[in-house]
């Protein structure tokens, strides 16, 4: 069993700074609405990253792996959120979006449903909490 670590440390008014195992850094900032003002990242938001960046690294693995051609890959998360407090995501869907001229649509959805299934523990964690939705799109260029 491994441990992770962040420090996160009050910067004043609505903003943190927190720091990962690697030592990198990022801020984490309320919205205007809520008393924040400045740069930084909104919590919730940062686990749609946290959560499109566990499986875009999976998938871009794989990619390497299986020798695929890909010119440009994104994934887009759209999550709703409860209105009641505590506010949580109870839906997400996560739009796996390919991009290039000779796009292998099999083994693309492969990679994906490998990260979905079998590797992306981010994902699995949402499913503690919420419906997951996965769509994969290929578009030609």
């Amino acid at each position: 069993m491994s441990t992770h670590n962040t420090t996160t440390t009050w910067k004043g008014k609505m903003q943190f700074e927190s720091t990962n195992p690697s030592g990198e850094t990022l801020l984490i900032n309320a919205g205007e609405e809520n008393g924040g003002e400045g740069p930084g990242f909104r919590p919730k938001a940062l686990m749609l990253s946290s959560l499109a960046g566990c499986s875009g690294l999976d998938v871009a693995s794989l990619i390497g792996k299986m020798k695929l051609e890909v010119g440009d890959f994104k994934i887009e998360t759209i999550a709703n959120l409860t209105e009641e407090d505590p506010k949580v995501y109870d839906e997400v869907i996560i739009e796996y979006h390919f991009y290039g001229s000779n796009l292998n649509e099999e083994r693309l959805n492969r990679a994906v449903d490998l990260s979905v299934e079998k590797y992306c523990g981010v994902l699995e964690m949402f499913r503690q909490f919420a419906k997951v939705e996965v769509k994969t799109m290929f578009h030609k260029i």
